[in-house]
């Protein structure tokens, strides 16, 4: 559904273009860890996604779901050196961010889906 297209590609790009903003980390001082807020910013976004569209079937949700986990692989693999480090807020941010361009690439393609 998503993680086969170009958008999820050039979200990907997007991601490691801006790399160097989880290697060089300083004044992280949250409890949470890089992937909590991954794991957080990106369920909230999928939430969104399925309650504005009441209309998706039980297995279209389920196959988001399945695409999500397929994502936070993807995540942890790029970013596997940092995942358990603090959270900066500069990060926080780029992570909301993130999540966000992923929540719009599925509104896309359901958008797309045939009705």
């Amino acid at each position: 559904m998503v993680t086969d297209t170009e958008g999820y590609v050039h979200i990907i790009e997007y991601l490691t273009e801006h790399l160097s903003l989880f290697e060089n980390a300083t004044n992280a001082s949250s409890d949470e860890t890089v992937m909590e807020v991954i794991e957080q910013e990106l369920s909230e976004q999928i939430i969104l996604v399925c309650s504005q569209n009441e209309d998706l079937t039980f297995n279209q949700r389920n196959m988001i779901i399945r695409e999500v986990d397929s994502m936070l692989y993807d995540l942890q693999e790029i970013l596997s050196a940092v995942v358990n480090n603090p959270v900066s807020a500069n990060q926080r941010e780029f992570i909301k961010e993130f999540a966000t361009l992923i929540k719009n690439l599925f509104d896309t393609e359901i958008h797309n889906l045939p009705h």
